[in-house]
C-alpha cells in the first residue's frame, strides 16, 4: 500500500500531530518516512536587515532544521520506523509537492492549524499542498482546543 511516506515538519504542534499520525501509519504498514523541512526564507525584495545577513540567517534556519529533524526521525526510531531527513529551501508548499513527485512519495503526511472561519478561505500550506499535489494528502487538523 505505502512504501513511503513524506511527513513535513517544522517542529509547530501541528506538525508533530502531523507527524505523529504519520509516523504509526508507517509502522502499521512497514513504510519508512522522510522527513523534511523547508528553509523559507523571505522573498524579493529582501529586507535590509536579512539581505546584509543572509548567510548567518542561512546558517541559523539549517541548525533550526537539523534539529527539528532530529526529532522527528527520533519519534519515528520510537516506533522501529526508518527516517530519511531531508533540508529544501524555497516555499513551503512547492517544495513539498515537488520533493514527493521526485522521491516517487507514496503518501503525504501532515498536520493543519485550525484556521477558523475566516482562516479557511485563505488557506495554510496544508490547504495548498492538499491542493496542488499529485500525491495523496493525509491531513491532522487540529481543533479551537488545541489552539
Amino acid at each position: 500500500m505505502y512504501d513511503t511516506i513524506l511527513i513535513p515538519y517544522d517542529g509547530s504542534d501541528e506538525a508533530k500531530k502531523g507527524a505523529t499520525n504519520g509516523i504509526e501509519l508507517a509502522a502499521a504498514v512497514d513504510a519508512q518516512v522522510h522527513a523534511l523541512y523547508v528553509i523559507d526564507l523571505p522573498g524579493v525584495p529582501r529586507a535590509l536587515s536579512i539581505r546584509d545577513n543572509e548567510e548567518e540567517v542561512r546558517k541559523e534556519y539549517g541548525e533550526y532544521a537539523e534539529k527539528v529533524l532530529e526529532e522527528a526521525c527520533e519519534l519515528a526510531a520510537a516506533h522501529d520506523v526508518t527516517c530519511q531527513e531531508v533540508t529544501r529551501t524555497g516555499s513551503p508548499s512547492e517544495e513539498i509537492t515537488d520533493y514527493a513527485e521526485m522521491a516517487d512519495i507514496d503518501v503525504i503526511a501532515m498536520g493543519s492549524a485550525y484556521r477558523g472561519k475566516v482562516g479557511s478561505l485563505i488557506g495554510g500550506t496544508a490547504e495548498k499542498v492538499f491542493r496542488s499535489s499529485t500525491t495523496p494528502v493525509i491531513t491532522h487538523r487540529m481543533s479551537a482546543d488545541n489552539i
